[in-house]
């Protein structure tokens, strides 16, 4: 191996600086060259699909009606390599909301990106779904607080701020009731933004037991956007959060319906 060579390259010190001045490097030069990213979101009741270079939206289309993201997802695709004429071959890497969200919608999206991604040989970026709508409401002074609803009387959320344009999580996403994150954003004590397709259904349970200031973001910003994926993707990218299409997973945060069916069965038969 090249520490091998000489002396001093034997220390383990040595070896670590080095790999960090490589890792800076490549970072640097990721970030200086053109960059492409494919967005796919399909977690939530909206379809989305946006393609960023650098700081450039080149195109997003979103749908928020009554279709199946089966049926949509690759026609907004096409659609948007028509119009811009992509050539999908010169991107650098697929972003998709990776999760949580609904099942169904999540197995779409990563069906798709693990597709697009093992025909293109083009590494995928896994984003949190609460993540990428909390950005949606970029550099704000306020909490940020996604809500996903997820039946059961839990929402997947998760609390969000901006630091220096940065996004930063002060709590990861989770599958909670609407009173438990509550509960956790009157603690801190610090005005907060509500959004996702949680808010009409938990408005009036939030007018309950909200004890802090709060609002809720207007129609343009409050549910799932691609560019929002894209973007986030880009920072992944360069930090080398990217993994192969063969690796990627949806996370889900818990059970599916019928995966807790059998669970309980087999607890029954157990028992």
């Amino acid at each position: 191996m090249w520490w091998k060579t000489k002396g001093d390259r034997k220390d383990p010190c040595f070896r670590q600086t080095a790999k960090m001045s490589w890792h800076r490097k490549e970072i640097s030069e990721r970030k200086q060259k053109i960059m492409k990213i494919l967005a796919l979101d399909s977690s939530g009741l909206v379809a989305s699909v946006a393609v960023v270079e650098n700081d450039t939206l080149l195109a997003e289309y979103t749908v928020n009606y009554k279709k199946t993201h089966s049926q949509t997802l690759l026609p907004m695709l096409d659609e948007i390599s028509n119009m811009t004429e992509l050539d999908l071959s010169t991107i650098d890497a697929i972003a998709v909301a990776g999760g949580p969200g609904s099942f169904t919608g999540l197995r779409i999206g990563s069906a798709t990106a693990k597709g697009l991604g093992l025909a293109l040989e083009k590494p995928l970026i896994s984003i949190p779904t609460t993540a990428a709508i909390a950005y949606n409401i970029w550099d704000t002074n306020k909490f940020v607080c996604p809500i996903m609803d997820a039946r059961r009387n839990q929402v997947y959320t998760g609390i969000y701020e901006f630091c220096d344009g940065k996004l930063q999580i002060l709590e990861n996403q989770m599958a909670v009731s609407v009173t438990e994150i509550a509960e956790k954003l009157n603690a801190l004590g610090r005005e907060v933004i509500f959004l996702g397709d949680g808010v009409p259904v938990y408005r009036k349970t939030l007018a309950e037991v909200m004890k802090i200031p709060y609002s809720f973001a207007p129609a343009h910003m409050n549910r799932q956007r691609a560019s929002a994926v894209a973007v986030l993707g880009a920072q992944y990218y360069v930090q080398g959060r990217a993994e192969s299409a063969m690796e990627h997973k949806p996370d889900y945060l818990r059970l599916s319906q019928a995966e807790r069916e059998r669970k309980e069965r087999e607890e029954q038969n157990r028992a």
